[in-house]
């Protein structure tokens, strides 16, 4: 039986526990999968036991980079990430899903990005791995970011975007909210990005853009999803991202080969048994 865990700040609302146990029956495998709070001053602590305790752990904010050090090798997106998700204790292996988790969410959601121009708001952890993959797939990428440093921090790396410090007022094909405004303590809010006329929310972008997606599922519909709605775009939140990643972190447990197709139909399984 697979012990595993998700590990983070704050963990106790996850709904990793159900997405894994959901996939490992589908898989004919049984496992333990706990829930494992750490408060960020106390990880060094706690980092060394994770690895005789579990056979395989999922890494959350904040930890993703911090993991890094207790790791022996890093494979496949987490050396360009330079962040990691997914951790198998044995010869201590460090991966990111999130890469295949975002771009299977888009696919299976009907859109292609090859050639569209795409706005991605925030640079941070998760907007810098939906830069590259964006980027990889052949989408004419801008991305903005309020911290200018970071953002130029991550053209330096990757480069094949456009960093903005000032967003046009123009249609763009997809916008994509990647700065966690919308969930938390920001329930209802929008965010805001700079414009030539001053700093607003994205409310006139949504108004012109073709469709409209947010990382964040809890809430289901975030803010920023619903003004787009309202002005007839087409939406997509981050629930799906979220069960594909898990969904190659057990093919990593198990060593088994990833099949897209196999995911999405667990996914449209499991959506409709937790919906």
């Amino acid at each position: 039986m697979l012990k595993l865990a998700v590990i983070g700040k704050d963990v106790s609302q996850s709904d990793s526990p159900a997405i894994h146990n959901f996939i490992l029956r589908r898989f004919a495998e049984q496992c333990t999968y706990e829930k494992v709070s750490i408060p960020p001053e106390k990880f060094s602590c706690f980092a060394e036991e994770l690895f005789s305790r579990y056979d395989g752990f999922n890494v959350t904010i904040p930890f993703k980079g911090e993991i890094i050090k207790y790791l022996q090798s890093l494979e496949g997106d987490a050396k360009s990430f330079g962040a990691v998700n997914t951790v198998v204790a044995k010869g201590r292996r460090g991966f990111n899903t999130d890469g295949y988790g975002f771009m299977l969410m888009l696919e299976n959601a009907g859109l292609d990005v090859r050639n569209q121009s795409v706005l991605v708001l925030g640079a941070g952890g998760a907007g810098r791995s939906c830069i590259k993959k964006l980027t990889e797939a052949g989408a004419d990428v801008y991305a903005y970011e309020r911290d200018e440093a970071r953002l130029l921090s991550v053209y330096g790396e990757f480069g094949g975007f456009t960093p903005l410090n000032i967003v046009p007022l123009r249609p763009f094909d997809i916008i994509l909210n990647c700065t966690g405004v919308g969930m938390h303590s920001t329930v209802g809010m929008l965010p805001s990005v700079a414009f030539d006329m001053g700093v607003g929310t994205v409310e006139p972008l949504l108004r012109e853009c073709g469709a409209a997606v947010d990382l964040i599922y809890v809430p289901k519909q975030s803010e920023f999803l619903r003004v787009a709605r309202d002005h007839g775009k087409f939406t997509l939140n981050g629930a799906a991202m979220l069960f594909y990643q898990a969904y190659l972190a057990d093919c990593i447990y198990l060593g088994r080969t990833s099949d897209s197709e196999e995911a999405k139909q667990f996914w449209k399984e499991y959506s409709e048994v937790s919906s």
